[in-house]
This record gives structure tokens, sequence and C-alpha cells, in this order.
């Protein structure tokens, strides 16, 4: 039987396309206080900016374009003969548009709005304001579908028993501080998975990883899908 693979990718990965990570020193996020606009508490106190914050990176992420590390991981799920799952920390698309199909966002997607009242979900309009309301319930409780700092990522159960069966697990442009995310490669290894690292340096977690390599995604990652599927 093929090799089953997991992916986990984050910010590292669609930094070549053009969207900041939140280290970023003259990006979007260095414009904003986090805990304003990534916390429940933050959307409790002052919705208008936090829809301001997303509306901004809403616009950012269609405005942008798949890169080469994305569209080698479509052709990676594409031609490999086993399954291939990506387990995104990114909120954009990206990997969507370049054509992969197995994507779990575990911390939602900005294309994606979701009712705090009664759960609906439905796609996002370019831009969102405090007095939209539901087209399910009609509350004006309408907030984007991202999981902010403080809240339980997405699609948990579906990820660990993907990370209890993978036979390969890589973490790709991800800086090991974020979890649950970081502690993935723990879970995999334990598993019995042997563990890669593509990253454009270190995470905090290098030295769980069995064998990493170091440089640009849109460089690294081809090469290494390339030696996978000829």
């Amino acid at each position: 039987m093929a090799e089953r693979i997991v992916i986990l990718t984050g910010a590292g990965i669609s930094a070549e396309s053009g969207l900041g990570t939140f280290r970023d020193g003259d990006g979007l996020w260095s414009r904003y206080d986090l805990n304003a606009v990534a916390t429940p508490g933050g959307f409790a106190r002052d919705p208008a900016l936090v829809h301001e914050f997303y509306n901004a990176r809403r616009a950012n992420a269609r405005a942008a374009a798949p890169n080469a590390a994305h569209r080698a991981l479509a052709r990676l799920e594409r031609d490999w003969p086993g399954a291939v799952l990506i387990v995104t920390q990114n909120v954009d698309d990206l990997h969507e548009r370049a054509g992969s199909r197995d994507v779990l966002h575990m911390h939602g997607e900005l294309a994606q709005a979701l009712c705090a009242a009664c759960g609906a979900r439905w796609p996002a309009p370019a831009a969102m304001a405090p007095g939209d309301s539901c087209p399910a319930c009609a509350a004006r409780a309408v907030r984007p579908d991202v999981v902010w700092f403080g809240e339980y990522p997405y699609h948990m159960d579906r990820i660990a028993k993907a990370l209890r069966a993978a036979d390969l697990f890589v973490a790709i442009g991800t800086s090991g501080h974020v979890y649950p995310a970081a502690g993935f490669v723990q879970e995999a290894a334990q598993a019995g998975a042997r563990t890669l690292e593509l990253n454009l340096e270190p995470s905090a977690t290098a030295s769980d990883f069995d064998a990493a390599r170091f440089g640009p995604a849109g460089v690294i990652v081809p090469d290494w899908v390339a030696e996978l599927v000829g």
C-alpha cells in the first residue's frame, strides 16, 4: 500500500504569495494589536475594528496567487498513489486555488462567514460589518469564520486520526510556536511516522523532526515533490 502523507502548512508557505506572517515588521499584522483583532474579547469590544482588519486580510488574500509551493503540493496530491492530506494553519484559499482538494483549515477560512448565534456558515462577502445579519436566523451576530486566540481549532478529531495513520508527516513554513499544531510532529512520530521539516529556517520544534531542508518554500517544496513523484 502506498504511503499516507500528512502535510502541515503555516504562514511561511503563503509568504511568497505576498501574504505576511505574524512576525513581519511592516505587514498588515504590525498595524494592529492582536488582542484587539484576533480574540473573542476584542471582537466583543470593537466589532467594527475587527471587521475592518479581516476585510483587509480578505482583500489581500483574494489579490494573491498560489506560488510554486502550493502548486507542487497540488501536484503531489494528484500524482501520489497514496493519500495526501493537507492540514493548514492558514486562512487563505491558495491551496484550493492551486488545485489541492483534501485540505483541512484548522484555523478557519477568510472566505467564510459565521453566525455566532446559530452557527450557520456561508461565503463571506468582500466586506463585512457589525450590522450584517445572518441569512439563516437574521441575528446580527456575524463574524469571520476564523479561529481566534483562545478558541478551539477546527477538525481536530480528523487531524488526530490522520496523524495516527500517517507514514510520513511533513511541516512546511511553520514557526513551531503555535499549539496544538506545534505538537503534531510528536504525535505523528509516536505513531511511527517519519517526519520532515521544510522551512526557511529551523522552527522552534526543529529538533523533533527526523530530517529537514531549509530554503524558500517555492524552491524546496517543488524539489521535494519532484523527488517523490518524478
